[in-house]
């Protein structure tokens, strides 16, 4: 996909990693970007058009669908992130309220926008995972989230392939966004995990590995043993 004249659609886009790929989507020469927040009033990027959408919301999903039918790139980025394993008195409370943002909130905006896409030629969706899809560990909760999400993001590959839509994973360790502020440890710039991803799209890529971390890890997964069964190690 040439980003040159493309309509994008950006959720979570006010802040962090949402509002890079917003700068970035304009500086790459994108004809119009919608950039959704549940509240759109903190949408403060100039250029780009706020929309009101709450990802667990499906009925937001399908009218902010219908209000920018003229979308070519859709970006899931919106996501929660919590610390913490299974075995918690809180964990399965916990676990619903991630699924309802980083796997069913991505479900919902896929399937409201994958007929617009469809219908303006196919375009491409982009879907922000995570190095933790593949590991546990301090996040296990949320990479079940995130593995989750992977698992959506395989399955629309192909179910939308007949429709001519592009379905790019992006995986990334911590970036250094609002969200990862009690996190220590290295954290990679949003431009940078950005521009690996637009990159990658541009390239016609079904995957990017956006930092040294992910490309370790996933090196990793065909290791004997598999760093999945030692990922402190």
């Amino acid at each position: 996909m040439d980003m040159r004249d493309t309509t994008v659609f950006i959720t979570g886009a006010n802040r962090g990693l949402g509002l890079a790929f917003a700068r970035a989507a304009l500086a790459r020469g994108a004809r119009k970007v919608y950039a959704s927040a549940r509240d759109p009033s903190k949408v403060t990027l100039a250029g780009v058009v706020p929309v009101k959408l709450d990802v667990t919301h499906p009925e937001d999903a399908a009218a902010a669908a219908l209000a920018c039918g003229d979308v070519t790139l859709l970006v899931n980025n919106a996501g929660i992130a919590s610390t913490g394993g299974f075995l918690r008195e809180e964990s399965v409370d916990e676990a619903r309220r991630l699924f309802e943002t980083n796997f069913f909130g991505m479900l919902h905006v896929s399937r409201a926008f994958a007929p617009v896409l469809a219908r303006n030629g196919g375009g491409a969706i982009v879907n922000v995972l995570s190095v933790s899809t593949w590991i546990s560990g301090a996040l296990s909760v949320y990479g079940a989230s995130k593995s989750a999400a992977w698992a959506l993001t395989n399955g629309l590959r192909l179910e939308l392939a007949e429709r001519g839509t592009q379905v790019l994973a992006l995986h990334a360790g911590f970036i250094d966004t609002d969200l990862t502020q009690g996190i220590d440890g290295p954290k990679s710039s949003p431009d940078d995990i950005v521009r690996a991803t637009l990159d990658g799209l541009e390239a016609g890529a079904s995957e990017v590995l956006a930092d040294d971390i992910s490309r370790a890890v996933h090196a990793g997964l065909t290791a004997s043993p598999p760093m999945y069964l030692h990922p402190r190690q």
